[in-house]
């Protein structure tokens, strides 16, 4: 029998290996954009045709390449960055692996120019399909350029996998604000299409996150710096009061390299305890120097997970850090437990009658409410003031459906057809703490979460109007400005067409800057602009892309935004209606998110708590 195992081919092994190395254009960039910073650039230009598909290009002024290693660089494990496993644990460069340029070059058309600086010429080499195509000395600068030309072109599978241009893009441009945002020091450009997204010059870590993040990032920073034996701690966290509930704008770098890291993010969530309202999420921007050896790197081909050594030190020192700017800072509370607080703003050089200030109210005594500005007094209305139309405030909008009459007939909570008048079948309803909604039925008591509810019944007509492309639009007397970051622009060319079928009225005015005409009707006054970025982070989050699931996560958050708030009164006609429409529900006992929204209490459940037979 002949034997079975033998040798995959260079290229067939290169091209499975680029699965993993390079799984998406943005992976591409990623790689290439590390090695340009690796070899000493000051200045990095990329640009980019149809989200990388077409051409992802990168020009640096680094220290370039001899003509040797100009093609040694395509080998696979080929590098100028280890030699022994040691190094390993030495690491200042983002590469290591030699896996990048190997991987690219399998399922691309690659050209790369590259020269030294004591090098009169430069050499230009060419690779197709992991195929070498030739070699030869060319006019061009110090430094390195490199042309990837129709990513994927020979795995027809793997690039029918790509999703569609905006989303790509979005990716790619995500991997170049992490190395933006890791390298301030670097002239930085960003070119799709033509056009020129990104222009960053050198700066502080600051100006950096300004340039990055948006102007509105400016006001909202606050600088972190711990220095232990350990680990170094620097970088700024957002304010609290700028958090969102969504996620979006945190970075860790550890030695300048962006990783993701959920141990190190519950640590700064920590530090925030009871300073935001549950779910929400600030922005923070954290650096961590630390030995390389006591991190491994080396733990996936992306090289964004680590392992650290002694993780729960430094979740320790970074909590503290972070507590320590909040506290500093005046955004955290902080006590002085030698000081008496009841004599803040008392001027002890004073007698104490004299540091007591008498409040200053002014008022007329020959005011009369009984008498109009003519001394005479009000006629009494012929006709009935007219009844407050509505208590609802914010629920007129709530939608009409047709009660299932069974479910009504259980309840037996809203008011019989045709009366105005109390009927002795319309069952007792009050609002317990201004937050639950309590009533009895035959059984015993029924018992509703009033924000849990509404976020059923709006989740349901959200997920009804984004199917169908109707949803109702309430349009803003003035339009609100919206002012996005490069990244949550590229995020809203995607969720425009569903946004819109969900009621915004969105109109462009240039890359950054939005108008946002019209909101969702049952929205009322939310903070529009507050809501299209919660809407943003959460699709960058989950990275949703098949249409049913995408409506359903924009009817969730739209759900959440249009609740009622828990703690706000209702006028018995409101908790009437809302009682109906969330049995009118598919699935009145749950939210979209699985929180339970009723309970019931038995007669027997009672009298067994209250010692009963």
């Amino acid at each position: 029998m002949a034997d079975l195992i033998r040798l995959l081919p260079d290229a067939l092994a290169n091209q499975i290996a680029a699965g993993e190395v390079v799984q998406r254009p943005a992976s591409a960039v990623k790689e290439l954009l590390e090695n340009a910073v690796d070899a000493g650039t000051t200045d990095i230009q990329l640009l980019v045709k149809d989200a990388g598909k077409t051409l992802i290009q990168i020009i640096d002024n680094g220290k370039g390449m001899s003509p040797t290693d100009a093609r040694m660089c395509f080998e696979r494990h080929a590098t100028s960055k280890i030699s022994q496993i040691d190094d390993l644990f030495a690491l200042r460069s983002y590469g290591f692996r030699g896996e990048a340029m190997a991987s690219i070059a399998a399922v691309a058309q690659v050209e790369l120019r590259t020269r030294r600086e004591q090098d009169e010429l430069a050499t230009l080499l060419r690779i197709e399909g992991g195929n070498y195509l030739g070699q030869e000395p060319v006019q061009a600068p110090v430094g390195t350029q490199v042309l990837v030309k129709n990513l994927f072109y020979n795995v027809p599978a793997r690039r029918n996998f790509l999703k569609k241009d905006e989303t790509e893009f979005r990716n790619i441009s995500e991997e170049f604000l992490r190395l933006a945002l890791s390298q301030p020091e670097l002239s930085l450009r960003l070119e799709h299409n033509g056009s020129a997204l990104y222009q960053l010059r050198p700066g502080n870590l600051r100006q950096r996150i300004v340039a990055v993040m948006g102007d509105n990032y400016n006001s909202s920073l606050v600088p972190v710096e711990e220095n232990t034996a350990m680990l170094r701690v620097k970088g700024f966290i957002g304010k609290p009061n700028t958090a969102r509930k969504a996620r979006g704008g945190q970075y860790f770098f550890m030695n300048n390299r962006y990783i993701r890291d959920g141990y190190l993010h519950h640590a700064v969530m920590s530090a925030y305890n009871n300073l935001l309202p549950e779910g929400y999420h600030p922005a923070y921007f954290l650096y961590l120097e630390l030995d390389p050896k006591k991190v491994d790197v080396n733990v996936h081909p992306t090289k964004t997970e680590v392992k650290f050594e002694e993780e729960q030190a430094i979740y320790a020192i970074l909590q503290a850090a972070v507590k320590r700017a909040l506290s500093q800072y005046s955004v955290a509370p902080s006590l002085d437990f030698d000081r008496e607080t009841g004599l803040d703003g008392l001027d002890l050089s004073l007698k104490p009658a004299e540091q007591v200030k008498q409040p200053q109210i002014a008022f007329n005594p020959h005011y009369n409410p009984f008498t109009n500005p003519a001394g005479k007094a009000p006629t009494a209305s012929k006709s009935p003031a007219p009844q407050r139309k509505s208590q609802v405030a914010g629920w007129e909008q709530l939608y009409e459906v047709a009660l299932r009459n069974e479910r009504q007939e259980q309840l037996s909570l809203s008011q019989p057809t045709g009366t105005d008048e109390p009927s002795a079948e319309r069952k007792p309803i009050f609002q317990l703490q201004r937050n639950m909604l309590v009533s009895s039925i035959k059984s015993g008591l029924l018992v509703v979460d009033q924000q849990a509810a509404h976020q059923r019944i709006l989740y349901e007509k959200y997920l009804q109007q984004l199917k169908q492309g109707k949803g109702a639009s309430q349009q803003l007397l003035f339009p609100e400005s919206l002012v996005l970051n490069k990244t949550e622009a590229g995020l809203i060319l995607e969720l425009r067409d569903e946004l819109q079928r969900a009621g915004f009225g969105l109109e462009q005015e240039d890359a950054l800057h939005w108008l946002i005409r019209g909101v969702p009707a049952e929205l009322g006054s939310t903070d529009a602009g507050g809501v299209v970025r919660n809407l943003l982070a959460q699709y960058a989050e989950h990275q949703v892309h098949e249409l049913d699931a995408l409506h359903e996560q924009l009817a969730r958050g739209l759900a959440r935004h249009g609740a009622v708030a828990r703690g706000r009164s209702l006028a018995e006609a409101e908790m009437r209606q809302l009682i109906d429409e969330l049995f009118a529900c598919e699935n009145p006992y749950y939210t979209p998110d699985g929180q339970q929204t009723l309970l019931t209490i038995t007669l027997e459940e009672l009298q067994r708590r209250l010692g009963g037979q």
